[in-house]
């Protein structure tokens, strides 16, 4: 399943979100796709628990996190979930927050790497340090803002 087509069944866009805590962050996504049924609570449970353990490993960029945890975790089905926080939130031991996430449940190894490359690809840049834009996102206020810059981005490769 592609990024977008994942983000319109699965209705889990949730733009300038109110969090205070990187938990409350990630609830944020997990929560989108427990109710459309990709993934059970434990997936959620399974990505605070392996933060808490092995560190800020989701967050990928800066200012970006792509939390996700093991197929086995509770994913039911592949999907993703983005979410954009008003104010962003720090992961203890980053020294950059985040207020962009983008939320990964791959229901096989090749689906949860295959899903990676994509989100990826509509983030990439060549013409930042980082390599990532996420001021295309941070800049959405409506879901199609986001199947706009999602369709940009994959035209532009």
């Amino acid at each position: 399943m592609n990024f977008k087509q994942s983000l319109i069944e699965n209705n889990s866009v949730n733009l300038q979100a109110d969090a205070t805590t990187w938990r409350e962050a990630i609830k944020l996504g997990t929560d989108m796709l427990i109710a459309s049924g990709a993934v059970e609570q434990s997936y959620h449970d399974a990505i605070i628990c392996s933060v808490e353990k092995l560190g800020a490993y989701i967050v990928i960029a800066p200012n970006f996190a792509m939390p996700h945890a093991r197929p086995e975790d509770g994913v039911n089905r592949t999907a993703f979930a983005l979410v954009t926080l008003k104010e962003p939130v720090y992961f203890e031991g980053e020294d950059e927050p985040v207020d962009v996430m983008v939320t990964l449940a791959g229901s096989c190894s090749d689906e949860h790497m295959e899903g990676l490359m994509e989100v990826t690809q509509v983030l990439e840049d060549d013409d930042s340090e980082t390599g990532v834009d996420l001021d295309k996102l941070r800049a959405c206020r409506s879901k199609e803002d986001v199947y706009a810059v999602i369709d940009a981005a994959l035209v532009e490769d």
